[in-house]
């Protein structure tokens, strides 16, 4: 069986402009080249009420465990300004030893070293004892609603078993081999109005300027110590994100003031428990300024941890002997899709390095590329051969 060069479906899939939730045919394109390798595939879409419907992919290539998933996403970002770009990002191209387009380094060079690194392995292990599966979704970048939250909830209604789970995002910092990623903060966006009475600023015994509790209730957040990390994570922090009071004119006292603030919390707490001590500052300074308050929260996800076991160390000591760093086990950084799938099965993550991600002239190294094959190649063989689960 003819093995898939990793460089060459990378530039195909960079050719799809998939920018979220557009599918743009890649589900397909996808599906026909693990076919090719053996693989059982399911094209799942899913759409959510006032969403637009995502295509996600689910295949399998063997029915005994255990069960080793790859899982990544193969929508992208805008492009931004596309003058600013030296290619066109959807016409990939090679210039001094890196490929270069929308997608290169988050995530579809790295779906493209896995992919390839399957065929490499079972070219040479037809008859391995187990399956490999790969979790596909197009909608990563943006809502999230409509793809791996969603899988995840199918496969557990039909009762698939995953029984560890590489997520492929570019986790590295700076150089390939620096960084996996075994957990992830929660984040949490809040929304707050804070209600008051419109009046003239010559009179404001006649109004109720909610901008004066809205400061307060900001400067009040902004001092909770909410903890000084753990040894596992860093400091939870809150931070302000948008102060919105639409008045245009200078004599009007307002009557309505908005915020928002994004909260990525660490597992010494849950969405719940900050939710509670938020709530109490709120409702205390409303209270005090004899305001009405509306707040409204979005949980992207909760704060989780994969201790680490047999395989991630294993892992660890792959990518060490590649690239000659050990890497160090992180939970830094924002949210992924691995937020999901570690209520199916544990995972970590570990692809490429994530300097270019979302940026013009999104890139990846074709040596880091290369190397990276060579990982995914070895984690097949050894997961296999030690059967470590």
């Amino acid at each position: 069986m003819a093995t898939i060069n990793e460089l060459q479906l990378a530039k195909e899939l960079i050719k799809f402009p998939t920018v979220t939730p557009v599918d743009a045919g890649i589900m397909k394109f996808l599906e026909k080249k693990l076919k090719t390798l053996g693989f059982k595939t399911k094209i799942l879409e899913f759409r959510e009420k006032d969403s637009k419907p995502v295509k996600n992919l689910y295949a399998r290539l063997g029915n005994k465990g255990p069960n080793f998933c790859y899982a990544g996403h193969l929508d992208v970002v805008p492009a931004g300004n596309l003058k600013d770009w030296t290619v066109n990002p959807f016409k990939p191209s090679v210039k001094k030893g890196y490929l270069i387009g929308r997608g290169a380094n988050d995530m579809k060079s790295s779906i493209a070293a896995f992919v390839s690194a399957v065929s490499n392995f079972i070219a040479n292990k037809r008859d391995f004892n187990g399956s490999i599966s790969l979790l596909i979704t197009g909608d990563e970048e943006g809502v999230a609603i409509n793809g791996t939250k969603k899988v995840v909830e199918y496969l557990k209604k039909k009762k698939e078993k995953i029984d560890f789970c590489l997520v492929g995002e570019p986790t590295n910092p700076n150089k390939l081999g620096e960084m996996i990623k075994i957990g992830r903060r929660g984040s949490m966006t809040g929304r707050l109005s804070i209600i008051g009475i419109q009046g003239h600023v010559a009179y404001p015994n006649r109004a109720n300027n909610p901008s004066t509790a809205l400061v307060q209730i900001l400067k009040e957040l902004k001092e909770i110590k909410f903890d000084n990390g753990t040894k596992d994570f860093q400091p939870t922090n809150l931070e302000i994100t948008k102060i919105n009071i639409d008045n245009f004119a200078d004599n009007v006292i307002p009557g309505l003031a908005n915020a928002k603030f994004n909260i990525r919390f660490n597992n010494k707490h849950s969405s719940n428990s900050i939710k509670k001590k938020i709530n109490k500052i709120i409702k205390k300074i409303s209270n005090k300024n004899k305001s009405k308050y509306k707040i409204e929260y979005n949980v992207s996800g909760e704060a989780f941890l994969t201790m680490p076991n047999k395989t991630t160390y294993m892992i660890q000591d792959i990518i060490k002997k590649i690239t000659k760093i050990k890497p160090k086990l992180s939970t830094t950084g924002g949210t992924s899709d691995a937020r999901f799938i570690r209520k199916i099965a544990p995972c970590l993550e570990f692809g490429l390095v994530g300097k270019s991600m979302h940026k013009v002239g999104e890139c990846v190294s074709l040596s880091d590329l290369k190397r990276l094959t060579l990982i995914y190649t070895k984690i097949l063989d050894s997961y296999f051969k030690w059967k470590l689960v």
